[in-house]
């Protein structure tokens, strides 16, 4: 088995770091493509207007100078001999939890394996200042062992979510949904050194709806949340209602 591992966060990254140690003890063939730098809400952009450069900056490491979809995307379709067999992107400096999965480059890249059809799972360290990246190494390594031994249906991507605790101190684990957001907060406007206007994008919203059985929930009281993700975004039970309301053109 090949595995692939890759983040938003940037190839030299903690999170990533402590990921490509722990999955040492997994697997002997593990391999690393990164963007080059900070790629953080680069959500499944490719990169389509320019050619894409890779440069080993270490021992199996290769850093991308594009988007973390980009990096999976390369890493499945021919950059190497051999293409890997799963897909495991992370781990994530900050959480990944409800609507933050339609802009994370963490998910994204774990969408893009899946999409080329691998196995794939995201994974992310919940707090303000991240320490315990090795709890969250540990839950990795669990997850990636237990999909080998006992593969999910084929349309699944695995988004996890883990508290920032040692890992004894953690609840165990819990199968969510994902939760949503309030609206984003407004933008902030400044200006540059040279007077003109430019602004920043404002703080996510808070916690909309958070209760049991969601995301939220389940990290707010110290448990990994897991929740199963689809590419397919089609709300199959409104295409009756939409073919009667199409009607009326």
């Amino acid at each position: 088995m090949r595995l692939l591992l890759s983040n938003d966060d940037g190839a030299h990254a903690p999170g990533l770091a402590a990921l490509r140690e722990a999955m040492s003890a997994v697997c002997d063939d593990v391999v690393t493509v990164a963007p080059d730098r900070n790629r953080s809400g680069a959500s499944n952009s490719l990169t389509l207007n320019r050619p894409l450069g890779v440069r080993e900056v270490g021992d199996n490491l290769f850093a991308v100078d594009g988007t973390p979809t980009d990096c999976v995307h390369l890493a499945t379709t021919g950059l190497f001999e051999q293409d890997p067999d799963m897909v495991v992107s992370g781990i994530n400096t900050g959480a990944n939890l409800g609507d933050d999965v339609l802009y994370s480059g963490t998910v994204a890249a774990a969408t893009e394996g899946r999409s080329l059809g691998l196995p794939a799972i995201a994974i992310s360290l919940i707090g303000d200042d991240c320490e315990h990246y090795d709890t969250a190494a540990r839950v990795a390594v669990s997850m990636v062992r237990l999909l080998i031994d006992h593969p999910l249906p084929a349309d699944t991507i695995l988004n996890v979510n883990v508290p920032d605790l040692p890992f004894e101190a953690l609840a165990g684990y819990r199968a969510t949904r994902l939760g949503y957001r309030h609206r984003a907060e407004k933008l902030i406007a400044d200006r540059d050194p040279r007077g003109r206007r430019v602004y920043w994008i404002g703080p996510a919203g808070g916690q909309a709806d958070a209760g049991p059985g969601t995301d939220f929930h389940a990290v707010g009281e110290g448990f990994v949340s897991v929740t199963p993700l689809q590419i397919d975004l089609t709300r199959h039970n409104s295409l009756s209602s939409l073919s009667d309301w199409l009607v009326r053109l």
